[in-house]
């Protein structure tokens, strides 16, 4: 006999799984994204790959909504059957496609999709339990977007969901009225739901985390990815009759594998060498040349260049020193840091005039930010080896001077008087050079905890101010330089030149030179030819008599960049005598400088130094200084997947020829100790 019952549709609250499910993908969502920590890959000849191909699997937690309770035409439940739960699973083969460094990607996943469960038991009219148990399974096919937020390993996507019905299957079961006895046990009906939608268009979304599973020096990388999605019920009905919806949280995991490509590490051009050590006598030396592919006649440049905290004073005066731009009142309001170059200082070497324009108007800047800012302070702090009555009035004379002129409130400058600097540039036991280091320690540190004014990132009494942009047009830049090195020729030689012939026959000379190394600018030695063939000779006089000739052809073009090509220039200054920078310049480095390096881009890092100390050492000290900072900005481009920039790195020491400085004043000797980052666009 057929049982029949008119449908009813009971009110009930199906937003309960809905809110567990979301609120699980939200808890999920972000356990990811907190527990995420940048994977450090090898920088290696072996790319990321693109393309990755696996297989994904996982559990359905399927939640059922509505309510049903016609099953076929031949079967109609005594009552009404609502919502339910269970568990299915989930298989499909998947393809990926993601630049490794791009926060977009594609991804494709088809296969099975298991969507059983069972709906909660009922009570019919006889005072029957009742069971109904749902075998639900689909072809699924769901392309995404993929978004990696952070550029990291961890990534959201979201897409459509089209499924195709392959079973329907049901086993419904009646059980007996416990109030009577002696029943025949009622047999499972096994069958297939009728009015069911052979095709379902839906939505999902999702986060997962790749985790390598393979090394990256490899060329077939594999990565287990664990992820979970939501499916909610929105286009999910199973039926086209009664109101079942289905609504599935997907966790589960992918095993992929891809494909990296092979590519030649570009070349890290060392154009110093540093001086051969040890216990035998050298008897010879070795030649070698190092000439850029195409020599750049100029390039413009957009330089940032940090202006120094320090105000130097003159021995015997508590005066601003001259070499200072100082302003009349009435120009205050013509001044503008953007524009520098209407406010000259009264000496310039002819050296990087620009430059020191800008740190020459270091008192004007402080005064002009004050201006903008009224709430920043700043502290004022002379050194002094005459004591700190001479300190102090070092430092109340740049007081004086922005209260004076720039009208800055008195209350907003502390001054602090001390006999030595908290950095001295004088070395406890050091004994060269002694009046040279005593200048540097004789100063007014501007020490401020306002940001407007200081240097990003970096706090405390010897940060620079915020830097300056300066728009120059560099003559010979740096890459335009052919490098002579001559290992071995400070022990071996008392002299040593070069003489230069080209295709006709003419011989120009340079030199005689002392040093290791010799870099001239490319322009020098061409003069008006665009291009030319040399054959070079390096002929050195030795300490014990006679002379030692090598020689080496050198081919050498020079090129006309385009006008609209722009380099970009930083600079990091370094403490005397150091060749690491501090936690703070780190971070300038890695979250300022290193984002500006565009993709194929050039990076050129010219280390210096001042003229204290042995030559040899401050070349090497030159050289340390340059690789260090390019060890922070690899480790930062490796932290980014990328291995598409080219270093070039120099170290120049002292070379008077070379320094981007003179040395005669202490602020200039200062801005010696440095590297300038030359960041160079593909060509």
């Amino acid at each position: 006999m057929k049982a029949n019952s008119n449908l009813i549709k009971g009110s009930h609250v199906v937003r309960s799984p809905f809110s567990l499910v979301v609120k699980s993908l939200i808890l999920s969502a972000l356990f990811m994204t907190a527990i995420q920590v940048p994977l450090m890959a090898q920088q290696d000849s072996i790319t990321k790959p693109s393309w990755w191909f696996g297989v994904a699997g996982g559990a359905n937690f399927n939640y059922y909504g509505g309510s049903t309770q016609k099953l076929n035409s031949d079967l109609t439940a005594p009552a009404v059957f609502h919502d339910g739960k269970g568990v299915g699973l989930y298989l499909a083969p998947l393809v990926e496609f993601h630049h490794p460094d791009s926060r977009w990607g594609i991804m494709l996943q088809a296969g099975y999709d298991n969507r059983k469960g069972s709906f909660y038991e009922i009570t019919t009219p006889c005072n029957c339990p009742a069971d109904l148990d749902a075998k639900i399974t689909y072809l699924t096919v769901e392309p995404s977007l993929r978004f990696a937020p952070f550029k990291s390993n961890f990534y959201l996507y979201l897409g459509p969901r089209l499924a195709f019905n392959l079973s329907k299957s049901f086993t419904y079961k009646l059980g007996l009225n416990p109030d009577v006895p002696g029943q025949a046990a009622t047999p499972d009906v096994k069958g297939d739901f009728s009015s069911m939608n052979k095709t379902l268009f839906g939505m999902q979304v999702g986060a997962g985390y790749d985790i390598p599973i393979s090394s990256q020096k490899k060329l077939t990388q594999w990565v287990l990815s664990p992820f979970i999605s939501f499916q909610p019920y929105l286009g999910q009905d199973p039926r086209s009759i009664e109101t079942w919806t289905m609504t599935t949280l997907r966790v589960g995991a992918t095993i992929k594998f891809g494909r990296g490509k092979v590519v030649t590490k570009p070349a890290e051009v060392i154009v110093t060498t540093a001086p051969l050590v040890g216990g035998a006598v050298l008897t010879d030396v070795q030649f070698s040349i190092y000439s850029p592919a195409n020599i750049p006649v100029e390039r413009r440049v957009r330089e940032t260049f940090p202006i120094r905290n320090y105000v130097f004073f003159d021995l015997g005066s508590t005066e601003i020193p001259d070499r200072y731009v100082l302003l009349k009142k009435d120009q205050v309001k013509d001044f503008k840091e953007d524009r520098l170059e209407v406010f000259t200082p009264k000496k310039l070497s002819g050296r990087s005039d620009r430059e020191m324009t800008a740190y020459y108007n270091v008192i004007n800047i402080l005064g002009e930010r004050m201006g903008k800012f009224p709430m920043t302070k700043v502290r004022l702090t002379g050194a002094s080896l005459q004591g700190n009555k001479d300190a102090k009035l070092m430092a109340e004379s740049i007081k004086k001077y922005l209260v004076s002129v720039f009208g800055i409130n008195p209350k907003r400058i502390s001054i602090e008087s001390r006999k030595r600097p908290r950095i001295e540039s004088k070395q406890e036991g050091g004994t060269l050079e002694l009046a040279l280091l005593n200048e540097e320690d004789r100063r007014v540190s501007i020490w401020s905890q306002s940001p407007e004014i200081l240097m990003e990132y970096q706090t405390g009494p010897n940060v620079y101010l915020k830097p300056v942009d300066i728009n120059v047009v560099q003559q010979a830049p740096v890459d335009s330089y052919v490098t002579f090195n001559v290992v071995g020729a400070t022990e071996v030689f008392s002299s040593w030149l070069l003489e230069l012939k080209d295709e006709n026959g003419v011989v120009q000379e340079q030199g005689p030179y002392a040093d290791e190394s010799k870099s001239i600018p490319g322009k020098n030695i061409l003069g008006k030819r665009l291009e030319g063939n040399f054959n070079v000779k390096m002929i050195g006089k030795k300490k014990n008599g006679g002379t030692i000739t090598k020689e080496a052809p050198l081919h050498m073009k020079l090129w006309t960049p385009s006008t609209s090509e722009e380099g970009m220039r930083y600079s990091v200054i370094y403490e005397f005598n150091e060749s690491g920078v501090t936690p703070t310049y780190v971070k300038y480095l890695t979250e300022v400088v290193t984002p500006k390096i565009p993709k194929g881009g050039r990076v050129i890092l010219s280390g210096y130094t001042d003229v204290i100390g042995d030559a040899t050492n401050n070349q090497k000290l030159s050289l340390a200084r340059a690789n260090d900072v390019k060890k922070i900005i690899e480790k930062s481009l490796t932290k980014a997947g990328r291995t598409d920039v080219i270093f070039e790195v120099h170290g120049f020491g002292e070379n008077l020829d070379l320094v981007p400085f003179e040395n005669k004043y202490p602020e200039e000797r200062f801005y010696n100790r440095s590297v300038i980052i030359d960041i160079i666009p593909k060509n």
